[in-house]
């Protein structure tokens, strides 16, 4: 079986992942969308909310499976028996980081391969930092994530005002 780690912190889900886990699911056998904490950020949503976010959003596909990952990813990667790692690239400025990750990685666990996947142009702006500032402001982002992650953007923004 040829299996892929597709991680990321989804905080939220956008239709940039979406269209990543699509053509990753093109590629592999499995795929497993593995939720990560991000010590580099503060979360919107937790973990558990993210992968309920996935899963209801990858249900058409069989091959896919929402998974935590907590530690390092090759690790993860290795123990999940993976082949590869898919990482999602929007622009040259995503390149020379995702390239320096993969080069660790590879590093470490030369037997899992890091596969670079562009989405569809239309999602090559798109960010969940921008789609949380956008629904933080009010603003419409119907058209970047599924519209059950638009509903509990506009809840979790609605409670954090009614909290402040």
């Amino acid at each position: 079986m040829r299996r892929a780690i597709y991680p990321g912190s989804f905080d939220p889900t956008t239709n940039g992942h979406l269209d990543v886990i699509s053509r990753a699911v093109k590629m592999f056998d499995e795929v497993v969308v593995a939720v990560a904490p991000n010590s580099q950020k503060i979360s919107l949503f937790t973990v558990e909310e993210r992968m309920a976010m996935l899963r209801a959003h990858t249900t058409q596909y069989s091959t896919v499976r929402v998974s935590h990952l907590d530690g390092l990813l090759v690790d993860y990667a290795q123990s999940q028996g993976a082949v590869a790692i898919v990482r999602g690239l929007r622009a040259v400025s995503d390149f020379e980081f995702e390239f320096q990750m993969a080069l660790m990685n590879r590093k470490l666990a030369a037997d899992v391969e890091t596969i670079f996947l562009m989405p569809k142009e239309d999602y090559t702006y798109l960010s969940s930092r921008i789609v949380k500032e956008i629904a933080r402001l009010g603003g419409d982002v119907a058209a970047f994530v599924p519209g059950p992650v638009k509903e509990a953007l506009v809840r979790k923004f609605a409670s954090l005002k009614s909290e402040a």
